[in-house]
């Protein structure tokens, strides 16, 4: 299971390559603005993803910045806890907690 800031840094890179403030600046953009990840906590995220096989560094852009992916692993990991997310939802809806 992903922690919330791990699930929307697998999101946001999930679309390409992206480096730290690219990284936070998706989340932001994903949850409208609910989730906002101080570095401290992004990088966290990132480097728990990394020690997991979840996320790897790629090759630096121009400005020398640290450029994440997300790995085939992480991709299937995204995939499951979107999966889990979802009977989470459902579950909720049949008691009557959620439209």
């Amino acid at each position: 299971m992903l922690t919330r800031a791990e699930f929307h840094v697998l999101l946001a890179v999930l679309e390409g390559p992206r480096h730290g403030y690219g990284i936070m600046q998706d989340v932001d953009a994903l949850t409208a603005g609910e989730l906002r990840l101080g570095p401290g906590t992004m990088y966290t995220a990132i480097a728990r993803l990394e020690r997991a096989g979840l996320l790897e560094e790629c090759e630096a852009d121009g400005d020398r910045r640290r450029c994440y992916g997300v790995t085939r692993t992480g991709n299937i990991a995204a995939r499951k806890e979107a999966e889990r997310l979802s009977a989470m939802v459902r579950a909720a809806r049949q008691r009557g907690l959620a439209v």
